[in-house]
């Protein structure tokens, strides 16, 4: 059997650090959305035994350390399934190690293609939870769309679906390490914290100015030195008709809302020229899956 389909990136329109639990996570609130940017996946089955991923980049495992080779492990081992070789192959246009939940989109994505190649009949809140136990935002992009995330990314509540936008994403030259961004959290410290039950009234509302005035995201205030790529490109964002920019997840890639198509492609044609891994896009309605 073979099927072919896409992994759609996230963006955390909000992203706050509510506090640490006792087993050494945080609990988070964040609102996230997915768009258009998204991965390529090929997954292939045959008679035989062994999972094995070709991402084509040399730094990626391609063995059941990656992401995608997790959620298989974790499919068959669930369904009980057995006797199929796997091999997967991923076509990377999701930056890595940019806030934009690459890794965990072709997770979610894995996990859905098994569940309708094999006819499982899993329901969306399954997949879900089976995804937690693989990464911590692979179970918004089970489903994707508009939600508000909690806990360690297990505790999803579906929002109104923002109106359809346009988004630019731009991730500058270097990269971020999650968990030395997480180190240096002190919960009771921070000072400043997304509007999230704002943005979420504004959602219901329909309101795209005033979700976008209501965007933020804590770990920008955490960033280290170096870092100056980012507020240059918010600002640029902007200054080009951005209705609000910040940056996703852990970053480092910051990306900009736009209600305008014209001032969208404007806005990346203007950014691309300074920063190769540049992206116009727009935003992706939850999939249709059965609870």
């Amino acid at each position: 059997m073979t099927k072919t389909s896409l992994a759609y990136a996230k963006i955390n329109m909000s992203l706050d650090i509510v506090s640490k639990m006792a087993d050494g996570y945080h609990n988070m609130k964040m609102v996230m959305q997915s768009v258009g940017l998204s991965d390529e996946i090929t997954i292939e089955t045959e008679q035989g035994e062994g999972i094995i991923v070709d991402a084509g980049l040399p730094f990626l495992p391609g063995d059941e350390r990656n992401i995608a080779a997790k959620a298989a492990r974790t499919f068959y081992d669930y369904t009980g399934i057995t006797g199929h070789r796997t091999s997967i192959r991923i076509v990377k246009n999701i930056p890595v190690c940019a806030g934009l939940g690459g890794g965990s989109a072709d997770g979610a994505c894995v996990l859905r293609m098994l569940n309708d190649m094999f006819s499982a009949g899993l329901g969306r809140g399954t997949l879900e939870k089976l995804g937690a136990g693989v990464g911590s935002d692979i179970p918004f992009c089970i489903a994707g769309g508009t939600s508000l995330v909690e806990g360690r990314g297990d505790m999803l509540t579906d929002l109104t679906p923002i109106p359809q936008s346009y988004i630019v994403i731009c991730k500058p030259p270097f990269s971020c390490s999650t968990p030395e961004l997480f180190a240096k959290v002190r919960c009771g410290k921070i000072r400043a914290r997304p509007d999230t039950e704002g943005m979420i009234a504004e959602l219901g509302k329909g309101d795209l100015n005033g979700v976008a005035r209501r965007m933020y995201n804590v770990f920008e205030d955490i960033m280290p030195r170096g870092a100056s790529d980012i507020a240059e490109i918010k600002y640029a964002l902007l200054d080009k008709g951005a209705l609000g920019a910040v940056m996703t997840g852990s970053g480092p890639a910051v990306f900009g809302l736009f209600s305008d198509e014209a001032l969208a492609e404007k806005a990346h044609e203007g950014l691309k020229s300074n920063y190769k891994e540049c992206y116009l896009t727009k935003t992706v309605e939850r999939l249709d899956l059965k609870c």
